[in-house]
């Protein structure tokens, strides 16, 4: 599949997805939410075998992805109300098929990362920015709110940081980002895609299986409150157990050998 505003490319196991509007930071359009929930929602619904193993997302030239495009944000003042909520609920849409996709997403950040750039970190799995990046919850200073992305927000920052930052609409460093949550690594740019490789290389040592599974058990799990999710958990490990992967998994640590999936491909698919 070709996209007018996305880049993808497949390395073997590893997907790169990239957003392509540089000469407006990446900023979003109906266009680029349109594009990117038809990547997440293609991606959920494809073969298990078909997927890749991780997905890299990040911005061509200066920044990540710095918010809504002014022009989008221009033709949306005179929506009515009607329109305004369908177009929300694209968007919330979109944020939504992203944070499911059903393999881990690393967010490869620089530069900028506002409002909805911001938003598109919280849905990634692993973020490794680049030290110099801002980000910013930046919608209170357009007299409006951060309402779509508050949900994936809320789960990666908490409400504590959402009182100062949303309310605030302040923008902050990756060093901040960090220290909230919202960020797992900040190294200089000479440095971010092999922070990128190494987080890569960790998550094709484990199985993929498994960490599909993991991922929607975290989804599960923060939906309950605690007394519920004793059988969600036991299910969720003894479904695990009992699967080739994890027998595989099992079976190799205690024989003291690397399991199947981090084996060369050439061992795995001999010709």
């Amino acid at each position: 599949m070709s996209y007018s505003f996305l880049l993808l490319a497949r390395d073997g196991p590893v997907e790169r997805l990239t957003l392509n509007r540089p000469d407006v930071r990446n900023a979003f359009n109906e266009h680029v939410i349109a594009e990117l929930t038809h990547w997440a929602e293609t991606l959920s619904a494809s073969e298990v075998s078909k997927r890749p193993r991780v997905v890299v997302l990040g911005g061509e030239g200066q920044a990540f992805c710095a918010g809504a495009d002014v022009a989008w944000m221009a033709k949306t003042v005179d929506y009515t109300e009607e329109e305004n909520v369908r177009d929300a609920t694209a968007m919330s849409r979109m944020f939504a098929a992203i944070n499911t996709v059903p393999v881990p997403l690393i967010g490869r950040v620089h530069g900028a990362a506002l409002g909805g750039g911001a938003g598109l970190a919280a849905v990634c799995d692993i973020v490794v920015a680049e030290e110099r990046t801002r980000f910013g919850f930046t919608e209170t200073r357009l007299g409006i709110l951060p309402a779509v992305i508050s949900p994936f927000a809320l789960a990666k920052i908490g409400r504590s940081a959402a009182r100062e930052l949303f309310l605030t609409g302040s923008r902050f460093s990756a060093a901040r980002a960090k220290e909230i949550g919202l960020v797992h690594a900040v190294v200089p740019l000479d440095q971010l895609d092999a922070a990128v490789d190494t987080y890569i290389g960790e998550l094709l040592a484990a199985g993929p299986q498994a960490v599909a599974a993991a991922k929607g058990m975290i989804q599960e799990v923060w939906e309950h409150p605690a007394a519920e999710t004793l059988a969600i958990t036991a299910n969720a490990i003894a479904t695990r157990r009992v699967s080739a992967e994890g027998q595989e998994g099992l079976r190799a640590f205690l024989a003291k050998r690397a399991p199947s999936w981090s084996q060369p491909e050439e061992k795995r698919n001999p010709s």
